[in-house]
């Protein structure tokens, strides 16, 4: 999918939801910003680092969940982190203590040595997500965290995004569910073809359309 004249901010501290169907283009978007996809024009800074020319500097200070990345089957969820911490940089007394940390704030602490292959798709899920904060990113890029997850996987996601939240971290999100929006975001970029049609609160997306509800203002500025 082709994005065109895409263009917001993420403050620290803030929660901002890119919403689309399917294919609007949502994880094309966050695949540039987390420097993965190179634009063909345009540009992006994280503070006053231009992505595009220091790519290694802006990813030191952001972490990115894909929403189709794998994990290594025949490692534990301890010996991914420690993996990946290391690549990051981190000392291996950083590392333990930042594993142990997010396993026990994500709720996989009692699988943190069980090999990834035996583990339910929630909980591989907190793993992924885990691994890409591990080195306790600035900037936290989740392309649709809870996809696939059941209720009580996808509260425990939520909870965790918003104590980042609270701790001042800056994230960027991509969803398509309306409830999952309506819980996390401050504020919402409506994209669809690529387009960014509308940014702005959930109250100010009702004022826009003259629309009651959030669904409703979305499927106002999708179809129009």
């Amino acid at each position: 999918m082709a994005c065109r004249d895409i263009s917001f901010t993420v403050q620290d501290g803030e929660i901002f939801g890119l919403l689309g169907p399917n294919g609007a283009g949502k994880t094309t978007t966050l695949r540039i910003i987390a420097t993965i996809l190179r634009a063909t024009t345009g540009n992006a800074k994280l503070d006053d680092i231009d992505i595009f020319s220091e790519p290694d500097k802006a990813r030191s200070l952001m972490g990115f969940l894909s929403s189709n990345t794998g994990l290594y089957d025949r490692l534990t969820p301890a010996e991914i982190l420690h993996y990946f911490g290391r690549l990051c940089g981190m000392s291996e007394a950083e590392v333990k203590a930042r594993s142990l940390q997010l396993a026990q704030s994500l709720d996989f602490e009692k699988y943190l040595h069980a090999r990834c292959a035996g583990l339910s798709q929630g909980t591989r899920q907190k793993v992924s997500i885990a691994r890409a904060i591990v080195h306790n990113p600035r900037l936290m890029i989740l392309d649709e965290p809870s996809t696939g997850l059941d209720v009580l996987a996808t509260q425990s996601m939520h909870d965790f995004i918003l104590q980042a939240k609270a701790q001042g971290k800056a994230i960027l999100l991509s969803t398509h569910s309306m409830d999952e929006a309506e819980k996390l975001c401050d504020r919402i970029g409506v994209i669809n073809d690529g387009k960014l049609l509308a940014v702005g609160t959930i109250d100010e997306l009702k004022a826009t359309t003259g629309k009651a509800s959030l669904e409703a203002a979305f499927v106002n500025l999708v179809r129009n």
